[in-house]
């Protein structure tokens, strides 16, 4: 079962997403992200990549997509905050978006 990350596995987990542009939502234990593609093509085909992973995980993002840009808020509502999928997801999200 997934379990909220405690404050020792959140340092080795979360900087790395840091440093490629992920940011904690304030008021929440969530991370988010922008992605910004060429144009509505690219950014609804990385979506779709993405929304095959995410069900193979059975870990589904918060996102919107408008035109070319994809607003995207990762966190684990079973456990009431981040967990080591929103990590995951993530890092699967940059390694789709190139």
């Amino acid at each position: 079962m997934t379990e909220k990350l405690s404050t020792e596995t959140r340092g080795p987990l979360l900087e790395p997403l840091f440093a490629s542009g992920w940011e904690m939502v304030e008021g929440r234990d969530a991370i988010k992200k922008t992605f910004v593609f060429d144009n509505f093509v690219d950014a609804f085909g990385w979506m779709t990549r993405v929304a095959i992973w995410a069900e193979k995980w059975n870990h589904h993002p918060e996102w919107d997509n408008v035109y070319k840009t994809v607003n995207v808020v990762l966190t684990t509502h079973d456990v009431g905050g981040l967990s080591t999928l929103d990590a995951k997801l993530a890092r699967k999200m940059d390694s789709l978006a190139g």
